[in-house]
C-alpha cells in the first residue's frame, strides 16, 4: 500500500505531474511551490462563478448559490473601493459563522485587500487591541461584536463599522449590511503580488497576546493544492494497487461535497481547509449558529451532508449522542477533523459503524496557512496514531534542541518549510525571527517521522510535562483515558510538585450516567500507558470542559483554577 502511494506521488509531483514541484524565491529563500498554482485566491474565486445556480451557502432557511453570491461579492467589493479601501488596506470581519463572512472575505481578497479575521469569542478589550494591531480601514460585524466595539470606540482611531444581521439598525453607528449589496460600480481591475497578505488570523492565544499571522495569497492556494493533492494520489495509489473498485473504472464525476462548517471561519480549519475546497469544486457550505451534536445530526440528515470535519471531540459527540441511531447518516463520506489529537479509540469507532463514512484527518496551524500533513480512509485505518505524510510543498525535519535533524523515527520538534509557511507575525519581527529560521518554521510540536513518511504527532513541546526526569506526553495519556467507552472529555496536564517537579494532572468528563471512580479510571490507565504517566491527580466534572473558539481545551485555564487538594 506504501509502496503505490510514493509511486503515485512521484508521478504527480514530478516533472510534467498534475502536481508537479519546483522550487520559487521567497522572501530571500527558495521554497518548494506547485508550479500549476494560481496566482492569488482572486482567481480560484473568480473561476467558482461558473458553478452557476448550484447551492453555496445554506444557514436555515437562507440559501445562496453561487451566481448570487458572485453578485453580492462584486457589490461589497465595489462599495469598499467607492469608499477608500485600496489593494493593501485591510477589512476587520467579526461574526458568528454567517454567509455574510465568506461573502465579505471572497470580496476582500478579490479587490486585492486583506481580510483580517477577529476571533468571534474576544472581549471587547481583546477586540480593541486586533484592531490597534490591525489597523483596518472597515469593520464588519454582528451585532453582539459592534456592541463590543462601541465600548472601545472612544480609545480606537477612526473607523466605518458595518452592521450584519442587525435587528434595529437604525439604532446603530453602523451602516447597514444591504446598502453594500445595492452598490452598482464594481471595485477597479488590480494585479495581485501571490506573495502579499491575503488575510491575518490570529493564533488562538491560550498563552500571552495572540499575534496576527500574515497568510499569503501563495500560501492559501498551496493549501488548496495540498488537500487536492492528497484526494489525487490516494486515487491513483488504489488504482496501483488494483483495490479502487468501481471508483476507478466510473467515468462519472464524483458525488458533490456537501460540508457542515462546524467550527470558526476565523481559523484555517473551516476557512482554508474547508472553505475553500468546497468552493472551489462547486460544493456545498451549511452553517450553523453555535456548535450542537443534535443541531449537526439533523442538519447532516436535512443537507445530505457528505464531509463532517471538526475538532475530534465534535465527532465523538456525533459518535455518542443518543440519537444518533434516529437520524439518517448515511450520506457521511468523511467523519474526521483537526485542531487537536484525534485519538486512535476514535477512529475505531469510526470505522467500526461499518457504513461507508470513513475516517480522516489533518495537522497543521495557522503559520502554515492549514494542512501540514493528511490522511484518511485506509492509511488513517493501518496508522490511526499518524497525522499522515507531509505534503509535497514542504520539507519536513524533526530537530533536537540545538537544531541538529534527527534520524527516522527520533522524537523532536517538528520544522517545515515551503510554501505555505507565513510570511511572519503582523508587527512582530522579534517573535517572527525567533519562529522562522531561513524559511523553516518551528512547529512547537514534538513529532516523528516513520520510514513511510509518516508524522505521527508526539504532543505541544511547552504542554509535555517532566516527571521526575521523565517525559510525559499529555497527547498520549489521553488517548489512553478515551480508550474508556465511559469517558467523554478529557484533558492532561502538568501539575506542580516539590519532589517530582511535576504530576499527570487530568480533568475528565463522563458518559451520562456512568459509575467510575478515579482509582477505576487508573486501573484502566495500568494497561495501557507506564506507571509514570498515571494521572495522580483526576477531577471529575459534570460540566463541559472549557474550550477556546476552536473547540481546543483550555489547559492552562485548568491547571490554573483546579485546586490539587479537591482532586481525587
Amino acid at each position: 500500500m506504501y509502496a503505490e502511494l510514493r509511486k503515485a506521488w512521484d508521478e504527480l509531483t514530478g516533472p510534467g505531474g498534475a502536481f508537479e514541484i519546483v522550487e520559487v524565491p521567497v522572501r530571500g529563500t527558495l521554497l518548494r511551490s506547485y508550479a500549476a498554482a494560481p496566482n492569488s485566491v482572486r482567481d480560484i474565486w473568480l473561476t467558482s462563478r461558473a458553478h452557476g445556480e448550484r447551492n453555496y451557502l445554506v444557514y436555515g432557511d437562507e440559501r445562496w448559490t453561487y451566481e448570487r453570491a458572485h453578485r453580492d461579492a462584486t457589490s461589497i467589493a465595489g462599495w469598499l473601493a467607492a469608499h477608500g479601501v485600496a489593494p493593501g488596506d485591510r477589512v476587520a470581519i467579526a461574526m458568528r459563522n454567517y454567509p455574510e463572512w465568506l461573502l465579505v472575505y471572497w470580496a476582500t481578497l478579490s479587490m486585492g485587500a486583506t481580510a483580517v479575521g477577529m476571533n468571534a469569542w474576544w472581549t471587547a478589550a481583546e477586540l480593541a487591541y486586533a484592531i490597534e494591531d490591525s489597523a483596518p480601514k472597515v469593520f464588519v460585524g454582528d451585532a453582539e461584536r459592534l456592541e463590543r466595539l462601541e465600548t472601545q470606540r472612544h480609545a480606537l482611531p477612526p473607523l466605518t463599522a458595518i452592521g450584519v444581521r442587525l435587528e434595529f439598525p437604525e439604532s446603530s453607528n453602523a451602516v447597514p449590511f444591504s446598502e453594500l449589496l445595492e452598490h452598482e460600480t464594481p471595485a477597479p481591475e488590480t494585479e495581485i503580488d501571490p506573495d502579499s497578505d491575503a488575510c491575518i488570523f490570529y493564533t488562538s492565544g491560550t498563552t500571552g497576546r495572540p499575534k496576527g499571522a500574515r497568510l499569503t495569497h501563495r500560501g492559501c492556494v498551496a493549501n488548496l493544492l495540498s488537500i487536492a493533492f492528497w484526494d489525487t494520489v490516494g486515487k491513483r495509489a488504489r488504482a496501483l494497487t488494483g483495490t479502487a473498485g468501481a471508483d476507478a473504472a466510473s467515468t462519472t464525476a464524483p458525488p458533490r461535497i456537501v460540508s457542515l462548517v462546524t467550527t470558526p471561519l476565523f481559523h484555517v480549519t473551516a476557512n482554508n481547509c474547508v472553505a475553500y475546497g468546497v468552493t472551489a469544486t462547486g460544493g456545498t457550505l451549511v452553517f450553523m449558529y453555535k456548535w450542537d451534536a443534535g443541531e449537526a445530526l439533523r442538519l447532516i440528515e436535512r443537507e445530505k451532508v457528505t464531509n463532517f470535519t471538526g475538532v475530534p471531540m465534535m465527532a465523538r459527540e456525533i459518535l455518542t449522542h443518543p440519537d444518533l441511531d434516529a437520524h439518517d447518516t448515511s450520506s457521511l463520506k468523511i467523519m474526521g477533523g483537526g485542531g487537536a489529537a484525534f485519538q486512535p479509540d476514535l477512529v475505531d469507532k469510526i470505522e467500526e459503524r461499518r457504513d461507508s463514512t470513513r475516517p480522516n484527518t489533518g495537522y497543521g496551524l495557522t503559520e502554515t496557512c492549514g494542512i501540514i500533513t493528511t490522511t484518511s480512509a485506509d492509511y488513517h485505518a493501518d496508522k490511526p496514531e499518524s497525522v499522515g505524510p507531509v505534503m509535497p510543498c514542504f520539507e519536513a525535519r524533526c530537530v533536537d534542541e540545538n537544531g541538529k535533524t534527527l534520524s527516522t523515527d527520533a522524537v523532536g520538534e517538528l520544522w517545515v518549510k515551503g510554501a505555505q509557511v507565513i510570511a511572519g507575525y503582523l508587527n512582530r519581527p522579534e517573535a517572527t525571527a525567533e519562529a522562522i529560521t531561513d524559511g523553516w518554521f518551528h512547529t512547537g510540536d514534538l513529532a516523528r517521522i516513520d520510514a513511510d513518511g509518516f508524522v505521527t504527532i508526539v504532543d505541544r513541546l511547552k504542554d509535555m510535562l517532566l516527571r521526575g526526569g521523565e517525559n510525559v506526553y499529555c497527547a498520549e495519556v489521553e488517548a489512553g483515558l478515551f480508550e474508556h467507552s465511559d469517558v467523554v472529555e478529557c484533558a492532561v496536564f502538568g501539575v506542580p510538585d516539590e519532589r517530582l517537579g511535576e504530576e499527570v494532572g487530568a480533568a475528565i468528563v463522563l458518559r451520562e450516567g456512568a459509575e467510575l471512580t478515579p482509582d477505576t479510571l487508573r486501573e484502566h490507565c495500568t494497561e495501557h500507558m507506564a506507571a509514570h504517566k498515571i494521572p495522580r491527580y483526576i477531577w471529575l466534572h459534570t460540566e463541559p470542559l472549557p474550550r477556546n473558539a476552536n473547540g481546543k481545551f483550555l489547559k492552562r485555564q485548568l491547571r490554573d483554577e483546579l485546586d490539587p487538594d479537591s482532586a481525587v
